[in-house]
């Protein structure tokens, strides 16, 4: 008992082991993609489907290209309006005199304070919705800025998903 019973036990435990790799190995190669079978059925011709041809528009021999201009481009044409490539200071002082202009409530040309304030004035009226002359914490909370979030996708309930398959 002491001789044969061992040898044999030994390589059953190495068949196994070898087994188990082997098993590992398969189970890499199928996860990774490369033991992805082919398409069962060959692509059918659109005349063949449903017995009557389908009308599709023909795709177009050339595809479209993407425009060169980038976000720093198209700021710097909407300010040079002689399209000369070239911002001169009377055409980048344009936008500024609009702002300026759109301030200067009364048009005197002089900006006061409360006329370069009135958009925290209005958003301090805005706030104050007792006309208390003070916001209460609540009353400042609104006047936190409000920022875009991503766009939100709708998605139905994971629940609902997986009952649908």
């Amino acid at each position: 008992m002491t001789g044969g019973s061992g040898g044999g036990t030994m390589w059953r435990y190495l068949t196994g082991g070898a087994a188990v790799i082997g098993l590992i190995v398969a189970g890499f190669m199928l996860f990774s993609g490369k033991a992805r079978p082919g398409p069962i059925l060959p692509a059918q011709p659109t005349s063949q489907i449903g017995g009557s041809a389908l009308a599709l528009d023909p795709l177009p021999d050339a595809v479209p290209q993407a425009t060169d201009k980038t976000r720093e481009q198209k700021r710097f044409d909407r300010y040079d309006k002689d399209r000369d490539a070239k911002i001169t200071r009377e055409e980048y002082l344009v936008q500024r005199r609009k702002a300026y202009a759109r301030l200067d409530v009364d048009g005197d040309g002089k900006l006061s304070f409360d006329e370069w304030a009135v958009k925290a004035a209005t958003k301090f009226a805005d706030a104050d919705r007792d006309k208390s002359g003070a916001m209460t914490a609540p009353e400042f909370a609104t006047t936190a800025v409000k920022r875009k979030g991503p766009a939100r996708v709708n998605c139905p309930p994971v629940q609902a998903a997986a009952e649908e398959s």
